[in-house]
């Protein structure tokens, strides 16, 4: 099989093996080799025996390369939008009160389940499409917006069929145990029982990946996630959890006990979650638009997460409520300009934390042997990725080799 020879490009591969920070290469060669990366490195020391399997170098015409960019935490299907509570957030009501006022998480879940699978389906495919456009070419779709069996099912599945319609990747997280609906109405521990009830149902179907749990004051308990947790390990599943976004729950530590792939917001993370999430080997995933949404004034513990080395992701978050936005780029931004993160760490963010906080480890770096998901930018350097807001320097993509 002739293999493909990109030539004339700047890599930024991510692999930490190499010294130079973003393990960047200058005058770069890569060989694609089907689906996987075949080779990479500096173009004159390209073995001679491989170039002469590989077809007519293609010239880059001095792009920069990286890895497919991965957006490890999204909501992206889901029906409606929430606009009219983002006029009340800014005159001054807060979100945990639109929440006890039946809207929030609640008032999705209504225009979720009202939508028939394809205007479900219609109204979440310009998310992604916006996401592919900008190099993403994994992504995490959580369920949540349906809290019962169909219409979990019906988010579910309308997720795996994005996925299959615009070629990327798309991993499946049940998040049942989102918020409490209205027919379960103060019994939450009978919701809970709903929620383990649904779970080998969709999963004996083949659509979820991971679980999830909004362990909050507004959401559930340690008690309730537990047993979410408990359902999920007998079956097998990773799971998840959105934790101390508005208080410190303890939530961290928990999903520590369970090996989480992932904590997501972490606002309020103690110091005892930190470690707790330095020793299950579990990624902080940050999402700096929600913070921005919300107009949050607390920083994650960035100098905490570094100093006892927990990986660090970046994700959108897309969703009606708290971050509507479908632009990953702009998120490396808001973390380098919010949070001080350094255009490195953003950008490791959205690539080899990411692709780990999705439990993948066949992405997310640029090495021989990894998916040959590629994005070619009409850059100078990586840190211009974290740059510019609102641009979008993408020239193409390359998802298992071949052009998306």
């Amino acid at each position: 099989m002739t293999l493909q020879l990109w030539t004339g490009c700047v890599a930024a591969t991510l692999n930490p093996a190499l010294p130079q920070p973003y393990g960047l290469i200058e005058d770069a060669a890569l060989v694609v080799d089907g689906p996987l990366i075949g080779w990479v490195g500096v173009r004159s020391e390209l073995p001679a025996a491989l170039a002469a399997r590989c077809g007519p170098a293609q010239d880059a015409g001095g792009a920069l390369v990286t890895p497919g960019l991965i957006d490890p935490h999204t909501h992206l299907v889901y029906a409606g939008d929430r606009a009219r509570e983002f006029e009340m957030r800014l005159g001054g009501v807060s979100y945990e009160e639109i929440a006890r006022q039946g809207g929030g998480i609640a008032s999705t879940v209504r225009q979720t389940r009202a939508a028939s699978p394809e205007a479900l389906r219609a109204q979440s495919r310009p998310r992604l499409q916006a996401l592919c456009a900008e190099g993403v070419t994994t992504v995490e779709i959580k369920s949540g917006y349906g809290l019962d069996l169909e219409s979990e099912r019906k988010m579910l599945q309308a997720a795996r069929q994005l996925g299959q319609e615009l070629g990327v990747t798309v991993r499946t997280t049940f998040l049942g145990a989102h918020a409490l609906p209205p027919e379960f109405a103060g019994r939450p521990d009978a919701y809970i029982d709903a929620v383990v009830a649904m779970l080998p149902v969709l999963h004996r179907e083949g659509l979820v990946d991971a679980v999830d749990v909004f362990c909050e004051r507004i959401g559930f308990s340690l008690d309730q996630t537990r047993r979410v947790f408990e359902a999920a390990r007998a079956l097998g599943l990773p799971v998840k959890l959105h934790a101390e976004q508005l208080s410190d729950s303890g939530g961290a530590r928990l999903a520590a006990d369970f090996g989480a792939l992932s904590c997501d917001h972490l606002e309020y993370l103690s110091p005892q979650g930190v470690q707790a999430m330095a020793d299950a080997g579990s990624v902080a995933v940050l999402l700096p638009g929600a913070f921005y949404f919300l107009r949050e004034t607390r920083l994650p513990p960035l100098d905490g997460l570094r100093q006892r080395g927990v990986p660090m992701a970046l994700a959108t978050d897309c969703n009606p409520g708290s971050s509507p936005c479908t632009s990953l780029l702009l998120m490396m931004n808001m973390a380098c300009t919010l949070w001080r993160m350094t255009p490195e760490e953003a950008l490791a963010g959205v690539t080899r934390h990411a692709a780990r906080a999705l439990g993948l480890a066949d992405r997310g770096l640029l090495a021989a042997g990894m998916r040959a998901d590629l994005v070619f930018w009409q850059l100078d350097h990586p840190a211009q990725l974290s740059y510019a807001m609102g641009a979008n320097p993408r020239l193409r993509t390359l998802i298992e080799g071949r052009v998306a």
